[in-house]
């Protein structure tokens, strides 16, 4: 029970963050996407960059149990499902966590975002045989594993060195990019105040 109120806790947190910063107000997203106006993209990169620091720098000191780390597999259907999930983002202005989000804080056109993502999700259910058949699900370089070694972990390494260490890089690289880019490319959005961001909910 105690498990479940602080997931309830750091989920409230987490999406109240997410609207704070924009994450949830589609014509945020438009702009950043358009690379009109980065303010948001900096943010998410500054986001995976502490994480990634944090995660592989605290299981290197053994702060934090290498356990709990979790790999997705490889195959083609994830390429092909991430290009479909980005193309949707772009017409609709939301990810699946970002349009939960949104719902909560009003936007209808967030409902019928999350009608549409459980549409797709049941057709992908009814059709899975078929998927399954096509050979687009079956692993590719061994399914879950990781580029580099990680000591403790139960997965492979594709590689011989600390995976702990590109990982560590990697959150580094994030987060002097997010740093290092402009706020807006050229004129950019003039109108991104916090009133935009927050305007009223459609």
């Amino acid at each position: 029970m105690s498990q479940l109120l602080l997931a309830i806790v750091i989920g409230g947190a987490f999406g109240a963050v997410l609207d704070r910063v924009g994450a949830t107000n589609p014509n945020w997203i438009g702009r950043m996407l358009s690379l009109t106006n980065l303010a948001l993209m900096k943010t998410i990169l500054l986001a995976i960059g502490t994480g990634a620091v944090l995660m592989f720098a605290g299981q290197m000191l053994g702060l934090v149990d290498v356990g709990h780390m979790s790999v997705k597999a490889a195959y083609a259907g994830v390429f092909i499902g991430g290009l479909l999930l980005g193309a949707g983002w772009a017409a609709s202005g939301f990810c699946p966590g970002t349009g939960v989000c949104a719902a909560a804080a009003g936007r209808k056109d967030a409902i019928f975002f999350i009608a549409g993502g459980l549409l797709g999700a049941a057709a992908y259910m009814v059709t899975y045989p078929a998927w399954k058949a096509s050979g687009l699900l079956d692993n590719i370089a061994g399914g879950k594993v990781t580029i580099g070694s990680v000591p403790g972990s139960k997965f492979e390494g594709l590689m011989a060195f600390s995976g702990d260490l590109v990982g560590l890089a990697l959150g580094l690289v994030f987060i002097v990019i997010a740093f290092a880019l402009p706020d807006r490319i050229g004129r950019g959005d003039e109108s991104g105040s916090s009133a935009s961001m927050h305007g009223a909910k459609t």
